[in-house]
C-alpha cells in the first residue's frame, strides 16, 4: 500500500481508528489493539480512546502472532473474560452493530464460535469463546484463526454480513470503496 494501511483514512479517520471507536461503541470490553510493523507511526491515531496495547515483536510471523499477543494482553487483563471478539482494521464496514450481531448470534446459539460470512466463507470479525483461548493462543502462521473457523461447522455460528467482504489489502480494493467512503 506504499504506508500502512491502518492509517488509511475513511472520512478524514484512519481505519484503525474507525474500527476501534466501533469496539468502544459495542458492549466489548476491555478493547485490545495489537501492533506490529510500524507501530510508533500507528499509535497515535488512536493514543487517545481508552484500549490496552498489546505489541506484536514476531510481527513478520504472520497472523496467528497478533492473535496470540491479543489473547495473551486479555488474559493477563482478567481471567474472567467470557469471550474475545477479533476483528481487523481493513473492514471499512465493521461496526457496533456487526458485533452486536455476533454476539446475538452466540446468545441465540450457545455455539462457542461465531464469525462473519461473506465471500462464501467464514472470516473476522469472529467471537471465541473463553474455552478457545488456549487454541488461539496455541495458533502459528499466517491464516490465523482459520482453522477455527472452519474445522468444524458444528461448532461455528455464521452469522451473513455481506458488507464485510471489502476488505482493503491493496490499492485496488481502496479505489473500489464507494463514494460515500472515498479516502
Amino acid at each position: 500500500m506504499g504506508s500502512p494501511k491502518q492509517l488509511l483514512e475513511i472520512d478524514g479517520r484512519p481505519l484503525l481508528a474507525r474500527a476501534v471507536e466501533a469496539a468502544l461503541a459495542s458492549p466489548a470490553w476491555p478493547v485490545v489493539v495489537v501492533l506490529g510493523a510500524h507501530a510508533e507511526k500507528i499509535r497515535p491515531a488512536f493514543a487517545r480512546l481508552p484500549v490496552l496495547v498489546a505489541e506484536n515483536p514476531a510481527w513478520a510471523e504472520g497472523m496467528a502472532s497478533s492473535l496470540r499477543a491479543g489473547i495473551t494482553t486479555l488474559r493477563q487483563f482478567s481471567r474472567r473474560l467470557d469471550a474475545a471478539l477479533i476483528a481487523l482494521c481493513d473492514q471499512p464496514a465493521f461496526s457496533a452493530a456487526t458485533i452486536a450481531r455476533l454476539v446475538a448470534a452466540q446468545r441465540e446459539t450457545g455455539r462457542g464460535i461465531v464469525a462473519a460470512r461473506y465471500a462464501g466463507r467464514n472470516g473476522a470479525p469472529a467471537l471465541f469463546l473463553r474455552e478457545h483461548f488456549p487454541a488461539l493462543a496455541a495458533l502459528t502462521g499466517e491464516e490465523g484463526a482459520r482453522t477455527l473457523l472452519h474445522d468444524d461447522p458444528a461448532r461455528v455460528a455464521a452469522v451473513d454480513l455481506p458488507d464485510l467482504a471489502l476488505d482493503l489489502d491493496t490499492p485496488a480494493d481502496v479505489a473500489r470503496l464507494p463514494s460515500e467512503l472515498r479516502l
